[in-house]
């Protein structure tokens, strides 16, 4: 099954408010403008394609997106914007919204597989309650003078759970080289994901019979922790040496089970990845 990605525009009955969707749309734009725009204007995409320019390359940019982006999750609150009026407190109160209706998702995916519910959100926190990673990542595409040369965004696969996506209402649609001419887009992405000790596998319960017992036909469905799965999905993705170095202090806090070290590692190779 693949990884859900629900979007908002398509979405009814969430039960999140619109004046509460507003002031999020309301504090991204500012904070970005605020904390975050002059900071893009010296970040290293810029300045991959200005060295192009000055060079009158007719090269393309690549294993960089064009893109100003920054991760919320619990664990990193103190690294949150803090210069924006009523951006924490905004984004706090939808990120609760949005880890129930993350919630809400789950025991609709229970029903519609058949499952008890709440059996995929015991699944994504590994036996732990509330063990799952719930992370927020606020993305600015703006303006590129040159789009034949950078991508927004490259590419990709999401790795995680559930991908609950805020879309711009003014630029609409995955698709970034399509008339990126002016204005910008805003994106915010909440990750619903397995902890990362969580163990995936088939639930057993839709499992065949015949296959359950047939250690052939089970090799089909091996058994992983999600901290394997990601480490080998990161490792493929990232791009700098810094990148890698972290990945290595992850496995070791992993191993060592210190939690909290875990976690943040993971948001900062979510964040860069």
């Amino acid at each position: 099954m693949g990884i859900p990605v629900i979007d908002f525009s398509k979405l009814i009955n969430h039960e999140i408010s619109e004046e509460l969707l507003d002031r999020v749309k309301k504090v991204a734009t500012e904070c970005y403008k605020l904390e975050r725009e002059a900071k893009f204007r010296d970040s290293r995409p810029v300045q991959l394609l200005n060295e192009l320019v000055e060079e009158n390359s007719d090269a393309e940019i690549e294993n960089v997106d064009w893109e100003d982006v920054f991760l919320l999750s619990d664990k990193n609150d103190e690294e949150w914007p803090s210069k924006t009026a009523g951006f924490k407190k905004t984004m706090k109160e939808y990120r609760v919204e949005l880890k129930k209706l993350g919630h809400k998702v789950m025991e609709i995916m229970d029903e519609n597989l058949g499952l008890p519910k709440g059996y995929i959100k015991n699944a994504f926190d590994g036996g732990v309650d509330n063990a799952a990673f719930f992370g927020t990542k606020v993305s600015h595409y703006p303006p590129c003078p040159h789009p034949e040369k950078v991508n927004a965004l490259r590419a990709h696969r999401d790795a995680g759970g559930i991908v609950l996506l805020f879309q711009d209402d003014e630029v609409k649609g995955l698709q970034m080289l399509k008339d990126r001419t002016d204005g910008q887009r805003r994106s915010i992405v909440s990750f619903y994901n397995p902890s990362l000790k969580a163990t995936i596998a088939p639930a057993t319960q839709l499992l065949n019979a015949k296959v359950e017992n047939n250690v052939r036909d089970m090799a089909k469905y091996p058994k992983f922790m999600f901290g394997d799965y990601i480490f080998v999905y990161l490792e493929q993705k990232v791009p700098t040496q810094r990148a890698k170095i972290c990945m290595l202090k992850m496995v070791l806090a992993l191993s060592l089970r210190q939690d909290a070290l875990v976690e943040h590692m993971y948001s900062f190779l979510l964040h860069i990845a």
